[in-house]
């Protein structure tokens, strides 16, 4: 029995002083990021497209009025980049979006995210991120990867990719490798100078990345993760996460759409609302 008062497992309901902190959180990223240049974008809450980037036992189908099959919005990303390069026709777009995404069974989530359409500046989107995140009153750790250097070790190694996917440690570890053990446990720039001097050449440049985005970014408590693989399959080499215990407030990093190089974030709102609620 469904009482009158009850809302779907998954989905979100805030008021009193959450809700207010709801709408400060999204008045300070969109006042941060209208002063960067980005512009603001509002998608469709239905779409033809979300397919070709979530996995399609995570979306909510439906259809439209000619009984075309399309989903909730369940990633803002491909959407925004998508209207950018087909509809508005711009390549070299800079938007910015507050709006919820929707995922199987009534998964419902608030973000706020940026992408930067014909760009491979990661380091440019993170630190807007990261301003938005210290402004908001939060000092959660950055992690920075790449996923080219798990990929290519895969490759050279022929290993499965799953191996790092599902961070299995001891059959990375029984490989007996040197320079692939001091990447599993390496955090620091330091660190990193120093194995930069034993791993195979084909790794020196997706890790020189990890370094040069770290070195320009200069945030207080970064750590290094080259052997880390994303769960957004669309990024292709840089990416980054922050996050704290185990709450993730933020993820962004490179992709390309429509074979246009471009990067971007999306700020978890909800994570940042139960920190705030728990303190």
């Amino acid at each position: 029995m469904i009482l009158e008062h009850e809302i779907p497992q998954g989905s979100k309901i805030y008021f009193g002083e959450i809700a207010k902190k709801k709408r400060e959180i999204e008045s300070i990223a969109s006042e941060i990021l209208d002063a960067k240049g980005f512009t603001e974008i509002v998608t469709p809450i239905f779409s033809y497209h979300q397919t070709h980037s979530i996995e399609p036992q995570k979306l909510i189908y439906l259809t439209d009025s000619k009984n075309y099959p399309m989903t909730l919005r369940a990633d803002n990303t491909v959407d925004v980049g998508k209207i950018s390069l087909k509809r508005l026709g711009n390549s070299e777009g800079r938007w910015f979006y507050i709006q919820p995404t929707y995922r199987y069974p009534s998964k419902e989530k608030y973000e706020i995210g940026a992408e930067q359409i014909g760009s491979n500046d990661l380091l440019d989107v993170l630190k807007v991120d990261l301003e938005i995140i210290e402004k908001i009153g939060i000092n959660p750790i950055l992690q920075i990867a790449n996923v080219e250097v798990p990929r290519k070790i895969a490759l050279d190694l022929g290993l499965d990719i799953s191996i790092f996917k599902n961070i299995e440690i001891r059959k990375i570890l029984d490989l007996k490798i040197d320079w692939l053990e001091k990447l599993f446990y390496l955090e620091t720039l330091e660190e990193l100078e120093e194995v930069l001097k034993i791993v195979p050449e084909y790794l020196i440049e997706p890790l020189e990345k990890i370094g040069n985005t770290a070195k320009g970014v200069k945030y207080n408590k970064t750590i290094l993760s080259p052997l880390y693989y994303t769960k957004m399959e669309y990024y292709n080499h840089l990416f980054f996460r922050i996050f704290e215990n185990n709450r993730v407030y933020s993820r962004g990093g490179c992709y390309l759409i429509e074979g246009i190089e471009s990067v971007g974030f999306g700020l978890f709102t909800d994570e940042v609302l139960k920190t705030y609620e728990e303190n």
